[in-house]
């Protein structure tokens, strides 16, 4: 497996899903019934395949990712062959960026020197979809871009 299996309750979000992947398997309700009784390890073969390829799906789609810390903002727009970075650092702990009253602070005090901006460009290493994976699994979180935006036009 390539990425990490879904959870239990994403298979079951994504059902009708698994059972068109079966199906285009020839792999019928009852013969899935008798391969998890009879050969668990089958069973987990494809759910890992499956997970895979609802993963690839999902990664293919990303255009933007966002971690945000107490601390610090990283902000990325993944193109086809690199991603921009645009990352706030805070020079402090005073504030919390992943507070309510934090993103207030920063909106408030943007320009001033208790913030540093910095913009980067990375190419993937040979595998786009497992760099985008990894971010993710470090606590990024998929997004449309808004804050990514916003921020470019301020530094433009």
């Amino acid at each position: 497996m390539k990425f990490e299996r879904l959870t239990k309750e994403q298979f079951e979000e994504l059902h009708q899903e698994f059972i068109n992947f079966l199906a285009t398997q020839s792999i019928t309700a009852d013969e899935w019934k008798a391969i998890k009784q009879n050969k668990p390890e089958v069973a987990e073969q494809e759910l890992d395949v499956f997970s895979d390829l609802v993963w690839y799906g999902v990664l293919d789609k990303v255009e933007y990712l966002e971690h945000i810390s107490p601390q610090h903002i990283h902000l990325f727009k993944c193109k086809k062959n690199h991603m921009l970075l645009i990352a706030l650092k805070l020079k402090h702990d005073k504030v919390d960026f992943t507070s309510k009253e934090g993103f207030q602070w920063l909106r408030e005090n943007l320009l001033s020197d208790d913030v540093e901006f910095f913009t980067s460009k990375k190419a993937y290493s040979e595998d786009r979809h497992q760099d985008l994976f990894k971010l993710i699994q470090q606590g990024a979180n998929i997004t449309k871009g808004q804050l990514f935006n916003y921020f470019e036009s301020l530094i433009s």
